[in-house]
């Protein structure tokens, strides 16, 4: 097994947005830099989301971003305050990539392309002098006492270490493991002295019991208001996109409220989820409509009627879920069903009955527990001269951009605090 000679100022496990924006900043201080990436290529999990057009972002507050974070937003502050959307919008269109904002704050490069954006950090780190080394694996940490000291790599048919100043770990979740993001980052924590909170999927799937979502496979909602509901209890909502599959729901509103379900199918509770389809209309104002609607409608069949509320492939289902014949005619409906037309369709209920699994997960929750990472540096308090950087971390956010932030703002962190620290040094010893 060989030793390289030559020592790194910055080691970078991992060639996604983290780690590719962690060279970059680290590359502006003129350090010698390495990224070591496994795949043949770095960013491939960067050119799948948002459905390959990449959310870059979201112009939200810093404030309300927190608010989109857990278990604990807060922890980010630090970094955010140094290298926020306005920041990461900055670096891309100084690299010739144009963004737009569009829907709930969502930022997109104007061609709609993500190897655009991957192809600035690309750009960005070349001008930067970063080596980049693909295909290859690392293994261990080299640690001496309590300070790491490099990395032990292994390509297909060689075996050596790496020595470097600085390492940060930016190895990515479990989520869409054939990008590359496998977990191998959680053992190289562990093995360093690091607590990891139990990861799962997170902005994923879920599915149902029955086949009532079966029976709309295909359909999309959008401008849905839905619900999440634990042990019949309602837990939060948000508003969005519903697509129902041969599984059960997905779509970004899904996403957004799957963490908290995901959780709860843990802990044993009863889930279920619940999709106001009038979310603009309270039930006092739906039915007064569906009463004036049913008296000018008297003759028609009540699937008819249904088509001024409803899409035509929903019609059947819901009145299977009102207990109302879809023949029946309008001016046959008596109060009773009336109201189970006005509360069904202010609460459609499903049952959850587990989620999809990391394959199809948009990201990993859980990971390195930040109680043991200084938040003004990304660096551990366990392990002097290692860093931590994106979705590694016990942070997540909701679909909207929140987690390729959360990317770049703790990768240009730990790299500003690797090359502040190598001009310490250098000071110091130039001092002397």
């Amino acid at each position: 097994m060989k030793k390289e000679q030559k020592i790194y100022d910055v080691l970078i496990i991992g060639g996604g947005p983290a780690g590719l924006m962690a060279a970059c900043k680290a590359g502006e201080a003129g350090l010698r830099i390495l990224v070591v990436e496994k795949m043949s290529r770095v960013g491939i999990k960067l050119l799948i989301t948002g459905n390959g057009r990449c959310n870059i972002t979201n112009i939200a507050s810093l404030s309300d971003f927190i608010k989109r974070i857990y278990p604990d937003g807060k922890f980010l502050r630090p970094a955010f305050s140094q290298f926020f959307s306005k920041d990461i919008i900055s670096f891309l269109n100084d690299c010739g990539v144009e963004t737009r904002v569009e829907s709930h704050g969502k930022v997109y490069p104007v061609s709609n392309k993500a190897k655009d954006v991957l192809g600035a950090f690309i750009r960005k780190a070349l001008i930067h002098e970063v080596e980049i080394r693909y295909n290859s694996k690392v293994i261990d940490l080299l640690i001496e006492g309590k300070t790491i000291k490099g990395v032990k790599i292994i390509t297909d048919d060689n075996e050596y270490d790496v020595f470097a100043r600085q390492v940060i770990l930016s190895t990515g979740g479990k989520s869409y493991p054939s990008t590359g993001s496998t977990g191998d980052g959680y053992a190289l924590a562990v093995k360093a002295g690091h607590a990891i909170v139990p990861v799962r999927p997170s902005l994923v799937p879920l599915n149902t019991q029955g086949d009532k979502a079966q029976q709309l496979q295909g359909l999309s909602l959008t401008d849905i208001r839905a619900s999440l509901w634990i042990n019949n209890k309602k837990h939060s909502q948000d508003t969005g996109e519903i697509l129902f599959t041969h599984f059960g729901l997905s779509g970004p509103l899904v996403h957004s409220l799957s963490r908290a379900a995901v959780e709860a199918l843990d802990n044993g509770c009863k889930v279920e989820f619940s999709i106001d389809l009038v979310p603009n209309m309270d039930e006092i104002a739906f039915d007064r409509q569906l009463l004036y609607d049913l008296n000018q409608n008297g003759k028609k069949q009540i699937d008819n009627l249904m088509k001024l509320w409803l899409p035509a492939k929903l019609i059947h289902l819901f009145l299977a879920e009102c207990g109302i014949e879809s023949v029946k005619a309008c001016h046959q409906i008596n109060a009773p069903e009336r109201r189970k037309i006005r509360l069904i369709m202010k609460d459609l209920r499903f049952i959850i009955t587990g989620h999809r699994s990391f394959k199809e997960a948009i990201i990993t929750a859980g990971g390195i527990s930040t109680k043991e990472i200084d938040s003004q540096t990304m660096q551990s308090k366990l392990i002097d001269n290692l860093y931590f950087a994106g979705e590694i971390i016990d942070v997540d956010g909701d679909t909207g951009g929140y987690n390729l932030q959360i990317a770049y703002s703790t990768g240009w962190l730990a790299g500003k605090a690797c090359s502040n620290k190598v001009k310490d040094k250098t000071q110091t010893s130039n001092d002397k």
